[in-house]
C-alpha cells in the first residue's frame, strides 16, 4: 500500500523537543508512562508521518506491527498502538495542543516523527487555505484540516463547462458512492440502466447527482472520510467528519465558478442528516440546507425505544463497514475500479481504512444514550446551532430512519427562517410532488437568489425520475410559485410568509391512481407541535374498550412473545417504495397481546402531533419490552396502520424539563435505567411518534399493545425471547386507569374523503381481527 508522505499541510508546528530524555523515557520499555529518566541519545527522524486531527492522533507509513507511543510536548506518554498491516495508527481522545510525536525504539535507537499539532473544534484554517485549492469539472482531492483527502466529484448542468459559470452551486455530503465519476441520469434514461458501471454514483445520491444539475446548479458530490476514495477512517460522525463539511463548504465557496460565493446543502438520507451536523459548524459560505428524510437523532434510530434496531440500524451499519473496508480488495466499486485503473491517489487514501472504528462494539456496548458517544453525534444537538435558511421534508412512518424527525422543529426553534413538511409515506416520499417543488423555490431564492424555475428537461422527464428513484408513479408536478414576481425580493418576502409547517395527509389516497405520490390536502401551522392541538384523553377499558374512563377498577394481562409475528410487515428484498407494496401486516391474536377499541366516531377527528400511552403496567419479570399501534378501523372492516411507540419498561424514567403531557421524552441513560418492582403497578409512559391522520365519521381508533415487532417494513427488535415466560398485566380504571392521550387539533375539515384502503403510501391495511381481550 502506498504511504502517505510528508507534513499535514497548515496544521504542523514545528517546535524543538521538550526534554529528549523524556521522550526516550516515554518509549522505552523500562519507563513507565508519564516518568523522566535522563539518556544522552539523540532520537533520529522516524521515516513515518504523524499528524494530528480534532482530538486525534494518526500516523501512517510505519512498518506493519511497529509498536508506536504517542507523546506531548512535554515528552509524556499520552498513548499506544500497533500499526495496523498497512503501518497506520489512529489514537482517540487525545487532548488538544502542539508538540506531539509518535516515536518508538527499534534496536536500541528511539525514531520520533516532526511534531504535529492536535486540533481543536475552533483551531479554523486562514481563507488562503480554502482559496488555494482549486476544483475543476469531474473528481477532485480535497484537502482538510487535518491532511486528510476527501473525494469530490463535480458535476455541471447538462452541456455546460465552467466557462459557463458561475453557477449557484450546492454541496452533496454522503458516506454512499457519491463522488464515483458516472454519469447516473445517462444510466437511469439508458434501456439497460447502466447497472454494470461501476463508476456510477450510488442511487441514493440522485439528488445532487441528477436533479440538482438539471436544475441549473453546480453540484459537488462530497465523500465522506473512510469510504470511497477519500481518506481517512470512517467515524459515523464524529468531529473529524462533521468539521470536514465545514472545510469544504468554505472550498467550495471559495472557487471562481461559484454563484456568490455561497453554496447550499442538498440531499436525501445519509446526506440529508450530514447537512444538519455541517450547517451547525456555521461556516460562512454556506447560504442554506435542504434536508429530506433526514433523523433527529442517531440513538432514536438505533435503538427505538431503547430497543436495539436489528433491522434496518444493524443492516445499514454492516453496510457501512463494508463500504470502508479498504480498495481493492474491498470498499466501493468506484474506489476499486478507480485503483485498478491506476488512481494513485484513492490508492493512497486506503491507508487508514484498517482504523475504521469498531461500529458494532460501539452499538453493542452503548446500549444506553452514553453522551459521550451520541451527543456530539446527535443531529438535533447540532440543529440547535443552525443560523441559516432551513427546507426540512420528511415522512411519518419512514421505515429506515424513523418517524421521530418532527423533534428537528424544535430544535430549529431558534432559526426564523424554517420551513418544514410532513408528509405520510415511506423514506422516499419526501421527494414527492406535493413538497419538490416548494424544494425547487427555496433553493432558487436562498442559493441561487433567482426567480424559481424549472426547465422544461426537468418538468418532461419528472415521470421517468419518479419511476426510477422512487419506484411509483407520481401525480403532475405543481406550478412553480413566484415566477412572475417584480423581483427576487419580492418572492423571496413572499415565500417567507409560507407557513412553518405544513402537514400534507392521505399522500397516496387517490381512487384514481392508489399509491401514487401525490397528497391530497394539507393543514398548515406556525409551530409544532400544533397550538391549536387539545390534548385527549381516552381510557383503555374492559372488554378491549376505548373511551371515558371508569371508576371501576379491573385488569388485563397478556403474555408477549416476540416470535409470534413476523419481525416485519414487509418480506426482505420487496420494495416498500412501489405503489401497493405487499404487506403481511399480521393481527396481534389470542394472549399475545391486548387490543383496545372506540366507539365509532360521531364526526372526523384529525390527529396532528406526539402523542402518549400512559400505562400502569405490572410485570412477571424485571423489564418487557412494548410496542403500542394506533390504527383506523374503518366502518368497512379494514384497518389501516397510523403510527407505533415502543419503549423497553426499564426506560421509563423520563426527562422533566422535555416531557409534557403528549410528549413524554425517557433520558435513556444507564444511570436512570431502572427495573420494575415486583408486584406492583409503575406508571409507564410510552412516547407514541407523531401523528397526522384524519378519523373519519364513523371509524373507530384502534390501541394495540404487543411485543415489539410486525409492524414496521424494515425495524426489527431485539427482544428477548419471552413466549410463556413472562406476563404482563395493565390496571384499567380506578386510582390506576391506563390512558392514551392524544393531540386532536378542531377545526380542521378534510379535503377528501377516505381512501380507499389499500393505498395511503406508508400506511398498510388488514382485514380487523379483535385481540384476545376484545380489542
Amino acid at each position: 500500500m502506498v504511504a502517505r508522505a510528508g507534513a499535514v499541510g497548515w496544521t504542523a508546528r514545528w517546535a524543538p523537543v521538550c526534554g529528549l530524555a523524556a521522550l526516550l523515557s516515554a518509549v522505552g520499555p523500562a519507563g513507565a508512562a508519564g516518568a523522566a529518566v535522563p539518556t544522552a541519545t539523540e532520537p533520529t527522524t522516524a521515516p513515518f508521518s504523524g499528524h494530528g486531527s480534532i482530538g486525534e492522533a494518526y500516523e501512517v507509513g510505519a512498518l506493519p506491527g511497529t509498536h508506536l507511543v504517542l507523546v506531548d510536548a512535554g515528552g509524556r506518554r499520552v498513548g499506544s498502538g500497533i500499526t495496523d498491516r498497512y503501518g497506520s495508527l489512529i489514537l482517540p481522545s487525545v487532548p488538544p495542543g502542539p508538540g506531539y510525536r509518535f516515536a518508538t525504539v527499534s534496536g536500541g535507537e528511539a525514531e520520533a516523527t516532526a511534531p504535529f499539532r492536535v486540533l481543536r473544534v475552533n483551531d479554523t484554517p486562514p481563507e488562503s487555505f480554502y482559496a488555494s485549492q482549486h476544483l475543476h469539472a469531474g473528481l477532485n482531492y480535497l484537502t482538510m484540516r487535518d491532511g486528510i483527502q476527501l473525494a469530490a466529484t463535480v458535476r455541471l448542468p447538462p452541456g455546460k463547462t465552467l466557462a459557463d459559470g458561475p453557477f449557484p452551486t450546492v454541496i452533496e455530503y454522503s458516506g454512499y458512492a457519491i463522488a464515483a465519476p458516472g454519469n447516473l441520469l445517462s444510466s437511469i434514461l439508458s434501456p439497460s440502466g447502466g447497472a454494470s458501471n461501476p463508476l456510477l454514483p450510488d442511487s441514493a445520491t440522485a439528488v445532487g447527482s441528477v436533479i440538482t444539475p438539471l436544475l441549473g446548479f453546480a453540484t459537488v458530490s462530497l465523500q465522506m472520510r473512510g469510504t470511497g476514495c477519500s481518506g481517512g477512517a470512517l467515524d459515523l460522525f464524529g468531529l473529524p467528519t462533521i468539521y470536514d463539511g465545514y472545510d469544504a463548504v468554505q472550498i467550495a465557496a471559495a472557487q471562481p465558478w461559484v454563484l456568490g460565493h455561497k453554496v447550499g446543502l442538498v440531499g436525501i438520507s445519509f446526506s440529508g442528516i450530514s447537512q444538519l451536523f455541517v450547517a451547525g459548524t456555521r461556516p460562512p459560505g454556506l447560504a442554506a440546507i435542504a434536508p429530506m428524510s433526514a433523523t433527529n437523532d442517531l440513538y432514536a434510530t438505533g435503538y427505538p425505544g431503547g430497543i436495539f434496531n436489528r433491522g434496518f440500524a444493524a443492516s445499514w451499519v454492516d453496510q457501512r463497514i463494508a463500504d470502508a473496508q479498504p480498495a481493492p480488495a474491498g470498499g466501493q466499486p468506484y474506489a476499486r475500479a478507480l485503483v485498478e485503473q491506476g488512481d494513485e491517489r484513492c490508492l493512497t487514501d486506503q491507508d487508514l481504512r484498517l482504523q475504521t472504528e469498531d461500529i458494532d462494539k460501539l452499538l453493542t456496548e452503548n446500549t444506553h444514550r452514553t453522551p459521550s458517544i451520541y451527543g456530539v453525534r446527535s443531529p438535533e444537538a447540532w440543529a440547535r446551532r443552525i443560523d441559516v435558511p432551513v427546507f426540512v421534508v420528511g415522512a411519518l412512518q419512514d421505515e429506515q430512519t424513523g418517524p421521530q424527525w418532527p423533534a428537528l422543529v424544535d430544535a430549529l426553534s431558534g432559526d426564523p427562517h424554517v420551513w418544514v413538511t410532513m408528509v405520510n409515506g415511506t423514506h422516499v416520499d419526501s421527494l414527492g410532488p406535493g413538497s419538490i417543488t416548494r424544494w425547487v423555490e427555496f433553493l432558487d431564492l436562498f442559493v441561487a437568489h433567482q426567480l424559481p424555475h424549472a426547465p422544461s428537461l426537468v418538468l418532461n422527464l419528472s415521470g421517468a425520475l419518479y419511476r426510477q428513484i422512487a419506484s411509483a408513479p407520481a401525480e403532475p408536478l405543481p406550478g412553480l410559485r413566484f415566477t412572475h414576481a417584480p423581483s427576487v425580493a419580492a418572492a423571496t418576502a413572499e415565500f417567507e410568509r409560507d407557513p412553518r409547517v405544513r402537514v400534507l395527509f392521505d399522500n397516496g389516497g387517490s381512487a384514481a391512481q392508489p399509491g401514487a405520490l401525490h397528497p391530497l390536502w394539507e393543514a398548515d401551522f406556525g409551530s409544532w407541535p400544533p397550538p391549536r392541538a387539545v390534548p385527549t384523553t381516552l381510557a383503555l377499558g374492559a372488554g378491549g374498550s376505548l373511551g371515558p374512563r371508569s371508576a371501576h377498577a379491573t385488569s388485563v394481562s397478556w403474555r408477549p412473545d416476540p416470535a409470534a409475528r413476523p419481525a416485519t410487515d414487509l418480506a426482505a428484498g420487496v420494495d416498500v417504495w412501489t405503489a401497493l407494496p405487499p404487506y403481511d401486516w399480521t393481527p396481534v391474536t389470542g394472549s399475545d397481546g391486548v387490543g383496545f377499541v372506540s366507539a365509532p366516531r360521531r364526526r372526523t377527528t384529525v390527529v396532528i402531533g406526539p402523542a402518549s400511552l400512559d400505562l400502569w403496567l405490572r410485570a412477571s419479570a424485571p423489564d418487557t419490552d412494548l410496542q403500542v399501534t394506533v390504527s383506523d378501523v374503518r366502518p368497512d372492516g379494514q384497518e389501516m396502520y397510523v403510527t407505533s411507540g415502543f419503549l423497553r419498561a426499564s426506560e421509563r424514567a423520563l426527562d422533566p424539563a422535555r416531557s409534557t403531557v403528549l410528549d413524554p421524552w425517557p433520558t435513556y441513560l444507564a444511570a436512570t435505567a431502572r427495573p420494575l418492582p415486583a408486584g406492583r403497578y409503575s406508571l409507564v409512559r410510552v412516547p407514541i411518534d407523531p401523528i397526522a391522520y384524519a378519523f373519519r365519521t364513523g371509524s373507530r381508533l384502534r390501541i394495540t399493545i404487543s411485543a415489539p415487532g410486525g409492524d414496521r417494513p424494515e425495524w426489527a427488535f431485539a427482544t428477548p425471547p419471552t413466549a410463556g415466560k413472562v406476563t404482563d398485566t395493565l390496571a384499567l380504571g380506578g386510582s390506576h386507569p391506563s390512558t392514551v392521550v392524544l393531540p386532536v387539533v378542531p377545526g380542521i375539515v378534510p379535503g377528501d374523503p377516505q381512501p380507499p384502503c389499500p393505498s395511503s403510501r406508508g400506511e398498510p391495511c388488514r382485514t380487523y381481527v379483535p385481540a384476545g381481550n376484545g380489542g
